[in-house]
């Protein structure tokens, strides 16, 4: 089973806006947060029209770029009831295909939204279809789109860029008085940053933005044999389709083609003639104009040699950028066949009960978890988040059935409010096959593991927003590694996972400390170095603490760097002082040095440049090394913590930083009642706990019992956080 098988009177104006919401990590979110009902109910109730000053009626929302050329001399923005006597926001009437590309590039958003007219219930749930002109008009409209794993609601206002003598200057409809096609238009551009940020795009991004499906480009050049049965399947499997030239500049060809253009495909037919089957395939473009000229085309004489009947069914002489062509032909002049599967709750329920939904939001961070491609940079590549995938038996009563289509799909998030300023890195992923009697599931595979074992298959590395591929697994457990084509290249990620059934879990997001007993034995009995100087002092403080830390000769560390200054040497006493004597005894001191011994050795493992500095990527292998296994936030943090600006440690810090960890954790243990997390009554939280949560937890209740009674649950990271580790 393969992937193809998973298959709605004029007033004065109101300015209003909200304040931007959160996004992932506690950042801004890129997409303004505005109530549309609350700010609805406010203009009706003042009889005013609403203005969005999140996106002005100005040039700011159309853009700097080249787009500002295309523009004409005298721009003005205008309400539809002063461009039309009736207009009407959607209407289900009119004919389906009716929409025609401005001056902004943007055929390959056109070609997506002509997709989406074939399925109604996809289109009420982007644009809500009971907006008008009239009923409770506001001059206010709402639309939604998929936005990096989550539906967000983009409100707008219905002022629109005409040109002098009143006609749009972006999208249109053939029907003048016919305006949702422009208003969706606007919100994705608010979406995307600007109108100037639709300018170029892929077909297969706005798809997915419309639906939260997943996409597959398959290249036509490589087109397996079977290519109509895929079509086929593609086509009455409830997915949309979309198709590109050749790259380059827009330009008409002789054969009535655009160069660099994106079209839809809106239907297949198989016909009989005198020579035999032919293959036929329906193709519209965003323009509303310029068609075909070749086979099949409206005036070919190809139509002759079919019967009346179907001749009247198929063929349509209207100039209106729809035309029919051979399956032989669109090999040859397209590249790309875009297919856009939607996810089980956009499928029909039949096939929806069969499919289940994973997703896990990630960042690729530079010097940290950006370790690249396994091919590129394999002594860095385990530093990429893990995701440890277990495909289960499905209920469909097919006991002996060992293996089931899954289907991974990652999308890299832009690095700001704009989707064109920065293009999309080269981004993949790779699988392996991970035996659990011999790895633990909450631990991190180490680097060993990748030098020793290949993967079972890994994605190209294409610098577009999603990469998705499909696999046949057995039954087991896998670890699913989405990187970067190079290292040290950052952006957020959603790794999303389609099967029968499965589990998805990433590896090592908690914090727990375990030293190996290999690593301690090692050690034992080492006490020659510190006896003499408890001879002369029975117990020793800080200051003296300090003056024999730095005595000390640490082998191959550095001495000019290498210096414990006294508030880390009391930071280090508290800690250990266990009696509270402000003293360290030759008891509690031993296992202090046992341990200034595991961690010397470990700095030096990892400091391969001889710096006297771990840098951040370096950091996270020690702290692994030691057996600990951190967040990739909470080991931003400790970097900033404990570091310099260049997010460098030295040893003395790393000293402080490891001790910390090791006491967190036992606390913690100490204080959990379930190994979970830490239940806090509702005083005592209103004590610990700001009035928003420290970056990077997401500002919202840690479980659902938070502030009832039993109190809110402190997870571990949470607890190292609060404990300023």
């Amino acid at each position: 089973m393969s992937l193809w098988s998973f298959l709605g009177g004029r007033r004065k104006s109101v300015r209003s806006a909200a304040p931007s919401g959160k996004g992932y990590f506690g950042r801004p979110s890129q997409v303004p947060q505005q109530d549309y009902q609350a700010l609805l109910e406010t203009c009706l109730k003042n009889n005013f029209l609403f203005e969005d000053q999140n996106f002005p009626a100005d040039l700011s929302s159309i853009g700097g770029g080249s787009l500002l050329k295309k523009l004409p001399p005298r721009l003005q923005w205008k309400r539809p009831h002063e461009l039309h006597s009736n207009p009407v926001f959607y209407s289900a009437k009119a004919k389906r295909l009716g929409l025609c590309q401005g001056v902004i590039g943007d055929c390959w958003f056109l070609a997506a939204l002509e997709a989406l007219t074939f399925h109604q219930d996809i289109l009420s749930r982007v644009m809500p279809l009971n907006q008008s002109f009239t009923k409770k008009y506001a001059g206010i409209f709402l639309f939604w789109f998929w936005h990096f794993g989550e539906w967000v609601p983009i409100v707008v206002d219905d002022r629109l860029p005409v040109n002098e003598a009143g006609q749009l200057v972006f999208v249109s409809s053939v029907y003048k008085n016919l305006f949702w096609g422009a208003l969706l238009e606007k919100a994705y551009a608010k979406l995307c940053g600007s109108y100037e940020d639709l300018q170029f795009g892929q077909v297969a991004e706005a798809l997915v933005d419309f639906t939260g499906g997943v996409t597959v480009t398959l290249k036509l050049a490589e087109a397996p044999e079977n290519l109509w049965d895929i079509l086929t399947q593609a086509f009455y499997g409830r997915s949309l389709l979309g198709c590109q030239t050749h790259a380059g500049k827009e330009r008409v060809l002789k054969n009535g083609l655009v160069d660099g253009h994106a079209y839809t495909l809106t239907g297949i037919r198989k016909v009989t003639c005198s020579y035999g089957p032919e293959y036929l395939v329906r193709l519209r473009n965003p323009w509303g104009k310029v068609e075909w000229k070749g086979d099949w085309s409206d005036r070919s004489v190809r139509w002759d040699q079919l019967s009346t009947k179907e001749k009247i069914l198929l063929l349509r002489k209207d100039e209106d950028g729809e035309f029919w062509m051979s399956l032989q032909d669109f090999k040859t002049h397209f590249v790309d066949l875009i297919v856009c599967k939607l996810t089980p709750g956009l499928m029909s329920r039949e096939v929806g009960k069969k499919w289940m939904y994973s997703g896990q939001v990630g960042r690729w961070v530079k010097g940290s978890t950006a370790g690249g491609r396994l091919k590129a940079c394999r002594d860095a590549f385990w530093m990429n988040p893990q995701y440890q995938l277990t495909v289960l038996r499905a209920d469909d009563g097919r006991k002996s059935r060992k293996s089931y289509p899954v289907l991974i799909s990652l999308i890299q998030k832009p690095p700001n409010s704009h989707r064109n300023r920065r293009p999309h890195l080269p981004i993949g992923f790779s699988v392996f096959r991970v035996n659990t009697e011999s790895h633990k599931g909450s631990e991190r595979l180490p680097q060993d593991f990748f030098q020793k074992n290949y993967p079972l298959n890994s994605t190209d590395f294409l610098p577009e927003r999603e990469v998705s591929q499909d696999f046949l697994l057995e039954l087991g457990t896998y670890l699913i590694i989405p990187c970067t084509s190079e290292a040290r290249q950052e952006s957020e990620f959603l790794l999303r996972v389609f099967s029968r059934k499965h589990t998805l879990q990433e590896v090592g997001p908690n914090s727990s400390f375990i030293f190996s007993k290999e690593i301690v034995d090692k050690y034992e009995g080492q006490e020659e170095v510190y006896k003499e100087l408890f001879e002369h002092y029975p117990e020793i403080n800080a200051v003296q603490l300090q003056a024999f830390l730095n005595r000390m000769s640490w082998t191959n560390l550095p001495r000019a760097q290498l210096q414990f200054n006294l508030d880390v040497c009391r930071g280090i006493l508290a800690l250990l002082d266990l009696n509270t004597t402000g003293t360290l005894s030759i008891q509690e001191f031993r296992g202090l040095w046992k341990r200034l011994l595991i961690y010397q050795e470990i700095f030096l493992k990892q400091e391969r440049n001889r710096s006297g500095y771990l840098e951040l990527g370096q950091l996270r292998a020690a702290v692994q090394e030691a057996g600990i296994l951190l967040s990739d936030e909470v080991c931003n943090l400790m970097a900033l913590r404990y570091g310099y600006p260049e997010l460098k440690i030295g040893f003395e810090s790393f000293v402080y930083f490891m001790l910390r960890v090791e006491s967190m954790e036992d606390v913690f243990q100490n204080l959990t009642q379930d190994g979970k997390g830490i239940y806090l009554q509702k005083p005592e939280a209103r004590r610990g706990f700001p009035d928003k949560l420290p970056w990077p937890m997401e500002e919202k209740p840690l479980n659902p019992n938070f502030y009832q009674g039993k109190g809110p649950l402190m997870p571990p990271i949470l607890f190292c956080i609060r404990t300023r580790i």
